[in-house]
């Protein structure tokens, strides 16, 4: 693991065929409610790789199991990374570059959260996941979910 974070991550939208959306809560920012997010863990780890890691480490959910579908949306996004979490990155680092993924899940898919990284989880309908998450890049992501799935 590379003393500081890559500025490559994935965003998930995990979803069931009914367009609810599973989001976490933040342990380190509560009230700061959002989807799977995670960087690569080195520079050359592909992008399908770090979702299926990310998603496995913060929900517990196996991304291959059966009813599962995970999807690259083929989206990307750069943002500026909070300065509060700054320190993670190298000196001089202050955007990241995100690669937007949706994560297929059967109803009723148990999630385990990683108690250092969440604290809580819900399943809301699409439009107000979209309206409770923090970051405007995850709102927008969960904003096209409609585009992307046909619901049930």
């Amino acid at each position: 693991m590379p003393a500081f974070k890559v500025p490559e991550s994935v965003l998930v939208v995990i979803h069931t065929p009914s367009l609810q959306v599973l989001l976490i809560e933040r342990a380190d920012a509560p009230g700061f409610w959002q989807s799977v997010t995670g960087s690569k863990d080195h520079e050359d780890e592909s992008w399908e790789a770090t979702a299926l890691r990310e998603v496995a480490e913060e929900t517990g959910i196996d991304a291959r199991a059966p009813g599962c579908q995970l999807c690259d949306w083929g989206l990307e996004n750069v943002y500026e990374i909070y300065p509060r979490w700054r320190h993670r990155y190298a000196p001089g680092v202050t955007h990241n570059r995100e690669r937007v993924f949706g994560l297929l899940v059967p109803e009723g898919t148990p999630v385990r959260l990683s108690p250092r990284e969440h604290a809580a989880s819900r399943w809301l309908p699409w439009a107000a996941a979209a309206e409770a998450c923090f970051s405007p890049s995850n709102a927008e992501a969960i904003s096209h979910l409609p585009r992307w799935v046909a619901p049930a």
